[in-house]
């Protein structure tokens, strides 16, 4: 066992600077897994960061034990935004979503050790509140149009003011989006289970459930889809003025976003929103659908995208470009995330939604978190930091188990676009 420990410099000698002593990295798979870092200052104070990359946790873990840890040894916790440069223009190599989500998760928890050094909440740090709660939506799903309407009653009575709404197309035998079980939990099999697509049949389908929810709920709350990538922007422009009437909130990954200048194309056939960024990873991939304005709401997160610091700079660009913010909020964000994301999502003014799923209670044994629901709102906490704790012998009772999301395969066999 590699054991890392800070010692004194001479240069620190008879300067009383606090210094990163102790990094730690678990893997636990309470509910689903995360990897989460934790830091530990020569103070004694600590600082969480979550670096779960949904499908490829181990590949974050390693780079984070591997390549990164050694380097924060002795470091001053308080250059935050130095410490970013550095692990960003250090490496050489570049961006990419394991690269960003280790970055992401120093980033993080040294936020969290400032807000606990200053006594403050770390929105404070931020700017303070620029508004009292952080709307969110949840998901509603169905394996027809019966379920999915009692699905949606069932988080409008929850206090829900904005509602996903998926379910199964028929006869196909398998839709990305919709729960089974209790729990709607995508990344649910040791390897991926692969699910049959057609196009077509969501097309015919997918508008009539959603005008469908509005017949029976009406206008009175926001009304979300998400498309999961799997249509063509020329489908995509067809679907987004089929569902015009029921006025979505928005329409989520209408199409793959390596071409983006394919957005241009959506944009001219509808008015429907249009809400792009939970597998981007940088300023740099979202950059032309900001500056265009191709896309309404950017959905990068917390610990996909380099952490608040680099998501800051993410918003700060979208508020230039009428662009409102929406992150992405699965269950593949543990507590950590969801503090840090709701930390920000209260302080910056172009706040648009916060995607939330909740956590399985096992949850809840390993992370306890200060962030409170109430009348469709999240609500950070004021204690100093992030508010989030974490209890490494709860976490011992959930070891790491393998889990994949689903890859969608066209009817004739062939992968389909993700």
């Amino acid at each position: 066992m590699l054991v890392y420990k800070y010692f004194a410099t001479n240069r620190d000698q008879g300067v009383p600077v606090s210094r990163i002593e102790k990094v730690e990295v678990f893997v636990a798979s309470p509910g689903r897994t995360f990897v989460t870092l934790r830091i530990t200052t020569t103070d004694g104070v600590t600082g969480l960061g979550d670096a779960t990359l949904n499908g490829r946790e181990l590949a974050v873990a390693s780079y984070l034990r591997d390549h990164v840890v050694p380097l924060l040894i002795g470091k001053d916790p308080s250059r935050i935004e130095d410490m970013w440069q550095y692990l960003y223009k250090g490496a050489y190599w570049r961006r990419g979503p394991v690269t960003m989500t280790a970055i992401a998760a120093v980033d993080t928890a040294l936020w969290d050790i400032l807000g606990k050094t200053a006594g403050l909440p770390v929105y404070k740090l931020l700017g303070g509140r620029s508004r009292d709660g952080v709307l969110v939506y949840s998901h509603a799903s169905g394996t027809d149009v019966p379920s999915l309407l009692d699905d949606v009653q069932r988080y409008l009575e929850l206090g829900y003011k904005a509602v996903r709404a998926q379910a199964a197309v028929p006869d196909v035998g398998g839709t990305y989006g919709v729960r089974k079980g209790k729990v709607y939990e995508p990344a649910a099999t040791e390897l991926p289970d692969e699910q049959p697509w057609d196009t077509e049949a969501y097309l015919d389908f997918a508008p009539r459930y959603l005008e469908a929810v509005r017949e029976r709920f009406g206008f009175g709350f926001h009304l979300l889809h998400d498309v999961h990538h799997r249509l063509t922007p020329n489908e995509a422009a067809r679907f987004g003025r089929s569902v015009e009437a029921s006025r979505l909130f928005w329409m989520e990954d209408p199409t793959p976003a390596e071409n983006q200048e394919s957005f241009r194309l959506i944009r001219q056939h509808t008015t429907t929103p249009i809400a792009v960024g939970e597998v981007m990873n940088s300023i740099w991939d979202v950059q032309h659908l900001i500056t265009e304005q191709l896309i309404d709401y950017v959905r990068t997160t917390v610990v996909h995208a380099g952490g608040i610091t680099h998501l800051r700079r993410i918003f700060d660009l979208a508020a230039l470009h009428q662009v409102r913010t929406g992150s992405h909020g699965a269950t593949d964000l543990s507590p950590v995330s969801m503090a840090a994301a709701v930390h920000l999502d209260i302080a910056v003014p172009n706040f648009g939604i916060q995607e939330h799923m909740g956590h399985p209670d096992e949850t809840a044994e390993v992370f306890r978190t200060g962030v409170t629901f109430a009348d469709g709102m999240l609500y950070p906490s004021d204690e100093p930091g992030l508010g989030v704790e974490y209890d490494e012998k709860a976490a011992e009772r959930f070891p790491y188990r393998r889990r994949y999301l689903p890859v969608a395969r066209r009817l004739d066999g062939s992968v389909h676009d993700w």
